[in-house]
């Protein structure tokens, strides 16, 4: 999943993996002992679940095969942590996770010192300083793949806490500064033409990034900036969650099943609407962009408002020709604000971080597409079907993780990611 990257010093890597590591523990530190547990949902994992899974990826896929002899830590720990790897034998159903007391949160922190002890070790064997390539490639995934389970960590937290009914804080730091208004809505045009999607470069990127490869697009206008919590509550005092009209028939009768009718984490408390952070509960923002919405909420949306969703060729070819050369700049997990911030710049079009935006793509693999044999090719290539793409991060998503090209996707009905979405219309 890496092209032609150089290979770093052993001391860069060693720093980077502590960086990674590190910053995992750094966001649990604010939970208390039951807060480690719970899994309310199948797509939510106990926290203590990602501790153990990011560490056992680098037992299992890099000490077990690259250090002789190399004592496992606990051998029992595979039929915990293993997520979906059907080639790395049995394991823990996935409703189950949240059964597990034992372990407890002490024994999967030792597990981590202990993994990330011999992981260094290992790196400090290579006498010559640096690590073959098929070695730094492997260590990459692994990095990438904790960075993938701090965000995942930090939306399946933000249930756990949402869903009580006491709406516990996470960090005071994290409830949204009120009072700023946003822009206006605006819509840029793109012209039609024949665009290159997909990832350019040589560092690393995932399979289902790959490969590069033209794409003709009529002419279209994508909106300038993310929906906003007021925007969408008009949609939901116009009726929208009743009109059949707007919605696919997947969607009506998730709705109807449901009982949905407002976005996750939105409580109304006499009249007044409310929103749960991980700042705790807040008065709801109208400026603020709505998240937590399903891909049926966000395409109703779209065709209430005489819009519809971009394509995810649509999204990438508009996000190069705005911002090609800087994704850094955004709202990321390291800023600490844990939601989307309002929008006010007029040259910040909210493509980087605050929320994964749904597209109207279903995720499917590109031309060509490169799929990976062995473990590894299980990673996104057996999930293309029934899922839709989502683009541009979110604010749990680490700034070093994401790029333009990236490829998100979840299955239609799923809103406990920090899902908004963006405007698009027809030009020609």
């Amino acid at each position: 999943m890496t092209k032609n990257h150089p290979t770093e010093p052993i001391a860069q890597w060693q720093r980077r993996y502590r960086e990674v590591r590190d910053w995992t523990v750094e966001l649990c530190a604010p939970l208390r002992p039951e807060d480690y547990v719970p899994q309310p949902v199948v797509d939510v994992s106990p926290p203590k679940w990602h501790l153990g899974h990011t560490t056992w990826f680098f037992e299992n896929f890099i000490l077990r095969e690259q250090v002789a002899d190399y004592p496992l830590f606990d051998e029992r720990l595979n039929w915990f942590f293993n997520s979906y790897y059907e080639s790395q034998g049995p394991r823990i159903l996935r409703t189950n996770r949240g059964n597990m007391t034992r372990p407890d949160v002490d024994t999967i922190l030792r597990y981590r010192n202990y993994v990330d002890e011999h992981l260094q070790n290992w790196l400090s064997s290579y006498a010559d300083g640096t690590l073959p390539t098929e070695l730094a490639d492997l260590l990459r995934i692994g990095l990438q793949h904790e960075q993938q389970h701090q965000e995942l960590l930090v939306t399946d937290l933000k249930y756990i806490l949402g869903t009580n009914p006491l709406y516990p804080v996470y960090r005071d730091s994290a409830a949204p500064a009120t009072g700023v208004t946003a822009r206006p809505l605006g819509f840029r045009p793109i012209e039609a033409g024949l665009y290159e999607i997909g990832y350019r470069g040589n560092g690393f990127c995932w399979d289902n990034e790959l490969s590069r490869h033209p794409h003709y697009l009529p002419a279209y206008a994508m909106a300038d900036r993310l929906v906003t919590n007021g925007e969408y509550l008009a949609f939901m005092r116009d009726g929208g969650y009743a009109r059949f009209e707007l919605w696919q028939m997947e969607g009506i009768e998730w709705i109807r099943g449901a009982e949905i009718s407002a976005p996750l984490y939105w409580y109304e408390r006499e009249g007044e609407w409310f929103q749960f952070t991980l700042g705790g509960l807040q008065p709801l923002d109208p400026h603020l962009p709505v998240t937590h919405i399903s891909w049926y909420e966000a395409d109703a949306y779209a065709r209430w408002a005489d819009a519809r969703l971009p394509t995810e060729q649509e999204w990438e070819t508009a996000a190069r020709q705005w911002q090609p050369n800087d994704f850094s700049r955004g709202n990321y997990v390291e800023q600490g604000h844990y939601h989307p911030t309002v929008c006010t710049d007029p040259t910040d079009y909210q493509l980087a971080g605050h929320a994964w935006e749904w597209t109207n793509s279903a995720y499917l693999p590109y031309p060509r597409y490169p799929r990976l044999e062995g473990a590894l090719g299980e990673y996104n290539g057996k999930f293309m079907v029934n899922q839709m793409v989502l683009r541009g991060g979110s604010c749990a998503t680490p700034a070093s993780h994401i790029r333009l090209s990236y490829r998100n996707f979840f299955h239609p009905d799923k809103r406990w990611q920090f899902t908004g979405l963006r405007l698009c219309r027809d030009t020609e």
